[in-house]
This record gives C-alpha cells, sequence and structure tokens, in this order.
C-alpha cells in the first residue's frame, strides 16, 4: 500500500536551498579508529561516549523524521560512527519506512556487521548502502583503521549486502597523499570488475583531531587523470542536481566511478542536507560549529508543530558555505567531530 502524502511546508534558507536529505547518526561509537574520522590517540580507551540514555529513542528519531518529511524530506541516510553498533536497528529502518513522503532510505556502515544484519535491514527497508573502505593492501588497511580489522571482514560485508538485494551498493574511499593514493587504481581494477560504484573522497577537515592539511588532499582531479590511464570513463549526469559526486560510467565495462570534490571543487551551491547528531542536536552543515538542540525540544513536551517551527527558524537563517569558505580566516574555526554527525 502506497503511504499518503504529507501536508507540506517546505522551507528553503538563504540561498533557497531546501531540506531534502536528512543525516541521521544513531551513535557517536564505533568498532574502527580510522585516522581521519576518529583516531586512537583521541578516542581512546579514556573517551567519554554519550550514555545511552542520552541517545535519541528510535521512537525520538522517527517523529523527527516524521517532522522533517513535513518539509519536503524525502532521503534519510543513518550513519554514525558505526550504526549497526545500535541494536535492533532494523527496527527503526521499519519505523521511519512507514512515515508518508520518506521515499529513500540508506546507511553509511564500515561494512564489518553487515553480514549478521543485511538480510533483516533489507527486509525491514532499507534500500541503499554506502560501505567505506579506504584500501585493499592489508597492512594498510589496518594502519588506517586502527584496528587491526582485516580487508576480508569489509569485503565479506559488501559480498552480504549484494547477497541481500540491496537497490544500491556503493563503496568510499577517502584518497590521503603520503598514505594511500597508491591504491586508488587497485580499487578501481577490483570494483569496477564487480560492477560496484566506487567513489573517491578528496580528504577533508571534518572536526579537528584527524591532523587535516591542505597538502595531504589527493585532488579529484589527479585521481581522474590517473584513472583514465587504465580506464575508459564516460561522465554521465547526476541523478539529481544536488547529489555530491562527479559520476562516471566505465564504457567497456560494468561498474561506476564518483569522485566527491568538497575541497577542490565545492558544491555547497547546491547543498540540502541537514544533520541529526545521536543526542539529537542539528547541524546545518557538516563543518558547523554549533548544532541547535531538538531533543531537548522533544523531551519538554513540545508539539510537532512548534518543533516544526523550531526547525523552519534555524534552516530559513542557514547561510552555510564552508567548503567555499574553507580558504578564508572565518572558516579557520572549531568544527563538530563527524563521529558525532556523520559523513
Amino acid at each position: 500500500m502506497k503511504k499518503p502524502s504529507p501536508n507540506v511546508s517546505p522551507v528553503t534558507d538563504r540561498h533557497n536551498r531546501p531540506i531534502r536529505d536528512l543525516r541521521v547518526s544513531v551513535t557517536d561509537r564505533c568498532n574502527m579508529r580510522c585516522t581521519y574520522c576518529m583516531p586512537a590517540a583521541v578516542f581512546d580507551k579514556d573517551h567519554a561516549f554519550l550514555p545511552h540514555q542520552d541517545l535519541l529513542t528510535y521512537e525520538e528519531i522517527t517523529r523527527l523524521v516524521r517532522v522533517f518529511a513535513g518539509q519536503g524530506t524525502r532521503k534519510i541516510r543513518f550513519t554514525g560512527g558505526e550504526p549497526l553498533i545500535r541494536r535492533e536497528l532494523q527496527r527503526l529502518i521499519g519505523m521511519v519506512a512507514a512515515v508518508p513522503g520518506i521515499e529513500d532510505i540508506a546507511l553509511t556502515t564500515n561494512g564489518v556487521l553487515l553480514p549478521q544484519h543485511a538480510a533483516s535491514l533489507r527486509d525491514a527497508g532499507l534500500r541503499r548502502v554506502t560501505i567505506s573502505l579506504d584500501a585493499l593492501d592489508e597492512t594498510l588497511f589496518q594502519a588506517i583503521n586502527g584496528r587491526g580489522i582485516s580487508v576480508q571482514k569489509v569485503l565479506d560485508g559488501i559480498a552480504a549486502a549484494t547477497d541481500a538485494g540491496f537497490e544500491s551498493i556503493k563503496i568510499n574511499m577517502v584518497v590521503q597523499r603520503g598514505i594511500n593514493e597508491s591504491q586508488v587504481l587497485p580499487m578501481a581494477e577490483y570494483f569496477l570488475r564487480h560492477g560496484h560504484t566506487l567513489r573517491f573522497i578528496e580528504y577533508m577537515d571534518v572536526g579537528n583531531t584527524n591532523g587535516w592539511a591542505m597538502d595531504r588532499v589527493v585532488p579529484a582531479q589527479e585521481i581522474l587523470l590517473l584513472l583514465r590511464q587504465q580506464f575508459s570513463l564516460t561522465e554521465v549526469p547526476r541523478h539529481h542536481h544536488s547529489d555530491v559526486a562527479r559520476r562516471f560510467q566505465q564504457t567497456d565495462g560494468p561498474g561506476e566511478i564518483g569522485l566527491i570534490t568538497s575541497v577542490t571543487q565545492p558544491f555547497c551551491g547546491a547543498c540540502s542536507r541537514a544533520r541529526i547528531s545521536s543526542k539529537g542536536e542539528l547541524f546545518t552543515c557538516l563543518f558547523a560549529q554549533h548544532g541547535t538542540d531538538l531533543r531537548a525540544l522533544i523531551r519538554s513536551g513540545l508539539s510537532d508543530e512548534r518543533i516544526e517551527q523550531a526547525i523552519q527558524g534555524v534552516w530559513s537563517r542557514r547561510s552555510d558555505q564552508y567548503s567555499v569558505e574553507r580558504t578564508t580566516q572565518e572558516a579557520n574555526q572549531a568544527k563538530v567531530e563527524m563521529s558525532y554527525i556523520g559523513g
């Protein structure tokens, strides 16, 4: 049965950008310590993660999704930390899948726990999954993930997602100069041969703990030139103008390449993504300094209408263009950590 459409009260920001996509972090914990996200030296055994009672409940997340759907949000992506650490995530997927107006539900994961959960997530209504993998070389990957987790664990997760029949499976690789740029061609050869979509992401200065420096960024154009030495690639249109990746189809085989160019070719002008942290803060940019506490509004007993008004107030004042402004003095600011609001 088709879900009824909600009564929509769309809101746009100061650059006329709507809230089309909502990314929800369900936990700040992770079973990896990737150097560009949760470096082990910072997120060690003494790090204070959020207690369970501070996390949004599944019912609270679903309520917020319903409010956002009433403002035109159509796509939901669940992130972390590592979202599959959160128990019974398939229950949340099923609850959100039933919200009128929600057309697409996706998940970003490191893939390690997918063999146990892929089938139930698919049955609950999850349609797309994005899996992070930064190298095929075993020694290098174990060093990057900071926990000695093997490449095979992630490949097993990709296989489980394939077997579960997801409509879309994408693999994300964050490319860092001096770290893993040697893996660009091996990764492309492997995943194009298997017919998957592989996306190369420019190393970004998310948060304040990953030691980001501009000279460690491998520009997407450099990656593309390298790929074209070995593969015949044709650029194809984005599915939607707000999609972040430039897309390239292999002309003589299966598979697709994507380039996410936040540093060298910013796409802020079409950004329609809002983010909710695992403790219920609304962020209007991946590189934001501060969020708005929606959890407090929910737990204070406010009506959906009042919460909607609060969200509209935040979004209508939004003017974020951090990636465009990255090189200015004003852009050199403290930022929320990626592990709190996802990618």
